[in-house]
């Protein structure tokens, strides 16, 4: 087993989702196809709600935002005129979300909308997160060995807490100290880090991050927080200078923790 050592200023351990902690096929296999297949009724089903008015009006925004793209997809505000008035704001709302979801945007007013669709089916139970096997065990043995654990996704804080609370591991989030979403910034830029690292109240080179996108890697790095790309089975594949200029793992078992010696 190949083994990386830990550099011993590491007090937080920084994780991104998918692709490290869970698998990409149940983002995109499970989580993404779940929405797209279930938005319009989600919308019919809650469009009286403050809630999810207040994620129209997000998506609204977006769109109004978007306008200058190519085929960018409006969303009508409601004329109030009969009753198939919101059935053509509701298709509006439905063909913005799947127009932005075939783009693959992270938009926050899109996340938000997913947070709450993810939300409904965990807690129906028609829906559980999972995790790589070597995940939860590795995790609360840094935990033990004194580490913090941090998670850092573009998928929303709502979202993660998801995750977390609903795993075919059962409710782990109390193995979390803290989440973060692309409202500090987006993961491919150093600033973000030195935002995190502030947030946490440690310098840079406290924390350890572990994703397996290397232009993330590249943008902590430049931060000055260490890193380690997680290879792991459907991820997208390395070229042979990443292999080379990156740390490498493909489990979490892989790290040595000096002071759990």
């Amino acid at each position: 087993m190949v083994v990386l050592s830990v550099p011993a200023e590491v007090t937080v351990i920084l994780l991104d989702i998918e692709g490290t902690t869970t698998p990409i096929a149940f983002v995109k296999d499970i989580l993404f196809p779940y929405i797209k297949e279930n938005v319009k009724e989600y919308l019919q089903t809650h469009w009286e709600e403050e809630e999810c008015q207040q994620d129209v009006n997000l998506l609204r925004k977006q769109a109004e935002e978007d306008s200058h793209l190519d085929g960018a997809v409006p969303i009508p505000a409601a004329s109030g005129n009969g009753a198939d008035d919101p059935q053509r704001v509701i298709q509006a709302v439905v063909d913005n979300v799947c127009w932005q979801m075939s783009l693959d945007r992270k938009t926050t007013a899109l996340k938000q909308l997913q947070g709450h669709m993810w939300r409904a089916a965990f807690k129906a139970g028609s829906m559980k997160a999972e995790f790589f096997e070597d995940v939860v065990p590795a995790v609360r043995k840094w935990r033990e060995a004194g580490m913090k654990v941090y998670i850092y996704s573009s998928g929303s804080v709502e979202a993660q807490k998801l995750l977390f609370g609903h795993s075919t591991e059962g409710d782990i989030h109390e193995l979390v100290d803290g989440h973060f979403d692309t409202k500090i910034g987006h993961k491919v830029e150093s600033e973000s880090y030195r935002k995190i690292a502030s947030s946490i109240g440690c310098s840079t080179n406290n924390i350890l991050f572990l994703t397996d996108v290397t232009r993330e890697a590249s943008a902590a790095e430049e931060a000055d927080v260490h890193v380690a790309v997680v290879v792991r089975p459907g991820n997208a594949g390395l070229t042979d200078d990443e292999k080379t200029y990156f740390s490498l793992i493909t489990s979490f078992s892989e790290l040595y923790l000096p002071s759990s010696a």
